[in-house]
C-alpha cells in the first residue's frame, strides 16, 4: 500500500507540471510513459504505473485551470471556464477564482465517490438504450442551452449561426488527416485562447490589484452547482458522444441563474467539477461498461487485461489523495501566481502570452508534421470567429458547437 501512496506523489507530481505547462495535454505526459511501459515494469508493477496515471489525470484536470483563467490558455475542459475566469482576473479576484474552481473540482470528486453504487447501477442501463438516440440528446440539448443563453429572438440566431459555423469547422477539421490533437491545439487556441485576450486589451493597460480577501460562500446554490458538475461528469462517463464540451452545456444549465456574480461562480463550480469528475469517471467506465473513454484510461486498459473490483478501489483511493493534494497545490499555485501578475503591464503580458502559444502550437505541427499553410488559415478563421461573441455579447459556448455538430452528424449517420 506504502508503494502505491508514492505513485500517487509521482503522479501529481506530473501532473502539476503538465497542468501548468500551456498547451501539453495530459495524454501526451501518458503517451511518453506508455511508451516507455516495457522498462517501467522492469522494476515497478503494473498496477503502480496505473496510479501514477489516475493521480497525473486528477492532478491535470485541477492544476490547469491556473494558467487557462490567469493566462486564458485553453483546453477542451476549461475553454468554456476562460471567459468567466479571466474576467474575475481583471476584476481583481484571481484567488476567489481559483478558490472556485478548487472547490468544484475536490467535491465533484467526492460526490462521484459516493454516488458510485447509484451510478454502478442505473448508468450502464441508460447507457446501453441511449445509443441510438445520442444525436437526439445532443440537439435537444444543445438548441435548448442556445435558447437559455440568448436574451431574445436576434440574439437566439446569431447564437444559433456561432453554433452551427463554429461546427462546419469543427468538422472539416477532424476530416483531414491532420492529429486530432493538432486540430483540436488550433482550434480552441483561436476559439477561447487569442481571441478573449485580444479582446480584453481594449478593456485594461494593466492588470488590476488582486483583492487578497474573498468571500467565497459555499451555499445551497454552491452545493448545487458542484453536485451539478460531478452529475455531469458521470454522464459524461456513459453516453457515448459526449465529451468536456457538451457537458460544459448540461453543467450551465444546471447551475442556475441569480445575479451576475453568484452565475459566475456557480457556473466555475460547476465547469471545474466536470473536469475532474469526467476525468474520474473515464477511468471508472473501464470496469462498469468496459470502454474506456480516455487516452489514459486505454492506457491502463493495455496494462491490467483484466479490471477487477480491488483496481477501482485503489484507483478510486489514489483520486482521492490526488485531488486533495492537487487543490492545496492549485491554491498555492493560483496565489503564486496572483501576486506575480500584480502591476504587470497587460498588454506586453498579453503579447507574451500569444506569441508563447503560437511557438506551442507550431511546435507541435513541425513535430506532428502538420501542414503549416492550413492550420495557420484555421488559426486566423477560429480567431476571428472568437472575436464575434464578444462583439455581440453573446456567449463563447456556443462556439462549442466546434465538438458538439461533429459527434452529433458522426451518431446520427450510425443509427439512421
Amino acid at each position: 500500500m506504502f508503494d502505491l501512496i508514492i505513485a500517487s506523489f509521482i503522479g501529481i507530481v506530473i501532473g502539476t507540471c503538465t497542468g501548468m505547462i500551456p498547451g501539453i495535454h495530459v495524454n501526451t505526459a501518458g503517451a511518453i510513459m506508455f511508451a516507455s511501459s516495457a522498462l517501467l515494469l522492469s522494476y515497478i508493477s503494473a498496477e503502480f504505473l496505473c496510479v501514477v496515471f489516475v493521480s497525473m489525470s486528477i492532478a491535470h484536470a485541477l492544476i490547469e485551470f491556473v494558467p487557462s483563467m490567469l493566462l486564458s490558455v485553453p483546453e477542451e475542459g476549461t475553454a468554456t471556464s476562460i471567459l468567466p475566469g479571466h474576467r474575475m482576473v481583471l476584476e481583481g479576484r484571481s484567488k476567489e477564482a481559483i478558490r472556485i474552481v478548487s472547490v468544484g473540482g475536490f467535491g465533484a470528486i467526492l460526490v462521484v465517490i459516493i454516488m458510485m453504487p447509484i451510478f454502478a447501477l442505473a448508468l450502464p442501463f441508460l447507457q446501453g438504450i441511449s445509443k441510438p438516440y445520442t444525436w437526439i440528446i445532443l440537439t435537444i440539448v444543445s438548441i435548448y442551452m442556445i435558447h437559455r443563453l440568448s436574451s431574445g429572438n436576434i440574439a437566439f440566431l446569431w447564437s444559433l449561426l456561432l453554433f452551427v459555423l463554429s461546427g462546419i469547422l469543427g468538422w472539416l477539421m477532424l476530416q483531414t488527416p491532420i492529429s486530432s490533437g493538432i486540430s483540436l491545439m488550433f482550434l480552441f487556441s483561436g476559439l477561447f485562447g487569442i481571441s478573449t485576450i485580444l479582446f480584453s486589451l481594449n478593456d485594461s493597460s494593466s492588470i488590476p490589484h488582486q483583492n487578497r480577501f474573498y468571500d467565497l460562500v459555499i451555499d445551497k446554490d454552491a452545493i448545487k452547482s458542484i453536485f451539478a458538475g460531478g452529475t455531469a461528469g458521470a454522464i459524461l462517463g456513459f453516453l457515448p458522444g459526449f465529451g468536456p464540451a457538451q457537458g460544459s452545456i448540461i453543467a450551465q444549465g444546471a447551475c442556475g441563474r441569480s445575479d451576475e456574480s453568484d452565475d459566475t461562480k456557480n457556473f466555475l463550480l460547476a465547469n471545474s467539477g466536470l473536469n475532474t469528475s469526467d476525468t474520474l469517471f473515464s477511468l471508472i467506465a473501464i470496469y462498469l461498461i468496459g470502454n474506456p473513454r480516455s487516452g489514459i484510461a486505454v492506457y491502463m486498459s493495455y496494462l491490467i487485461s483484466e479490471f477487477t473490483l480491488s483496481h477501482l478501489l485503489i484507483f478510486t483511493f489514489a483520486s482521492l489523495i490526488a485531488v486533495s493534494i492537487s487543490l492545496m497545490i492549485c491554491l498555492r499555485l493560483g496565489d503564486i501566481f496572483s501576486n506575480l501578475m500584480e502591476g504587470i503591464d497587460y498588454k506586453k503580458l498579453s503579447i507574451v502570452v500569444i506569441l508563447l502559444m503560437i511557438l506551442i502550437l507550431y511546435s507541435f505541427a513541425v513535430i506532428y508534421e502538420g501542414p503549416i499553410l492550413y492550420l495557420t488559415l484555421a488559426l486566423i478563421t477560429t480567431t476571428a470567429m472568437g472575436l464575434v461573441p464578444h462583439y455581440l455579447g453573446l456567449s463563447k459556448s456556443h462556439l462549442m458547437g466546434v465538438l458538439i455538430l461533429p459527434a452529433i452528424i458522426v451518431y446520427m449517420q450510425m443509427y439512421i
